[in-house]
């Protein structure tokens, strides 16, 4: 995905250190304004356990379930708790310890629902973002996304597993034709829907003081621009800017759940309180 020459912003990065830096998140959800449910979940952890912060970092996700009844919730929930548990007792380099982590997800989600008949079928979308020792990388499936705001300009650094952006590969149609074509919503990779899954790595890369970084779901950039994403992103105030991305998206019918997680890169003598929120129940808002 990554080639020698590059334009998504990280070439300079990598060639200079890091500044001491602090990580502040935030993470928002809101039901939007046609479904029951809120299938999505979303997660930050950043340990308490020095020794742990220090060998694996900070880790924020997202994901979108998918299931009839409350399955997808259960599956969005199950990946949102049980990717850290994993990751964090791991052993070995981290970047690949957070790809074997989204994989052994995938196998007990799709166990789960093996074993009951109501949760059958129930599968997430995922995509999760370490922030580790002045870099950061990825795991990804789905077409949940990952972008990044590096000095006014907006990246996305992951690739949707969706029919339509094969079309758009393809050249059959454009990527804005894509945003309101009729299989929008078809993926073709998730968490539990198969014993195995392809996860996309998004190689580790430095960070730089200033950086933003934002994993959303669906209901956000079906209806939000990168642009207007890139100009809610350039505030000071991540939940404001949250919260404002969140409007703009029911605002505009909020057909599905719409899940933002966010972080940012501060220096270290000016950082504001990390934003821990362990518990999808705990900042679950369903109106």
């Amino acid at each position: 995905m990554f080639g020698r020459k590059r334009s998504d912003g990280r070439e300079a990065a990598e060639r200079r250190p890091t500044p001491p830096h602090e990580i502040v998140a935030a993470v928002l959800t809101d039901v939007g304004c046609v479904r029951e449910i809120n299938e999505d979940s979303g997660r930050f952890v950043r340990p308490d356990d020095e020794a742990s912060l220090k060998n694996r970092g900070a880790l924020l996700i997202v994901a979108d379930g998918m299931g009839g009844h409350s399955a997808g919730e259960v599956a969005s929930g199950m990946a949102v708790e049980l990717i850290p548990d994993i990751y964090y007792s791991s052993k070995g380099e981290p970047h690949r310890a957070l790809k074997e982590a989204v994989e052994e997800t995938n196998r007990r989600i799709h166990a789960a629902a093996a074993e009951d008949s109501a949760k059958h079928g129930m599968g997430t979308t995922c995509t999760a973002l370490c922030l580790l020792d002045g870099q950061a990388f990825a795991a990804h499936v789905g077409d949940s996304r990952l972008y990044m705001l590096r000095e006014g300009k907006v990246y996305q650094l992951t690739e949707d597993h969706s029919a339509v952006m094969e079309m758009v590969k393809l050249g059959i149609i454009t990527k804005e034709e894509a945003r309101h074509h009729e299989d929008k919503n078809v993926i073709l990779r998730a968490l539990g829907t198969s014993p195995e899954v392809e996860v996309a790595a998004l190689d580790p890369f430095s960070i730089r003081v200033g950086d933003k970084y934002l994993l959303c779901s669906d209901g956000l950039y079906d209806l939000v621009s990168d642009e207007e994403i890139g100009r809610e992103l350039s505030g000071d105030d991540l939940n404001e800017a949250g919260q404002k991305m969140i409007a703009l998206a029911k605002e505009r019918g909020g057909h599905d759940n719409i899940t933002v997680g966010m972080a940012a890169v501060v220096p270290a003598n000016g950082a504001k309180p990390v934003v821990d929120l362990r518990a999808t129940r705990e900042w679950r808002a369903e109106g």
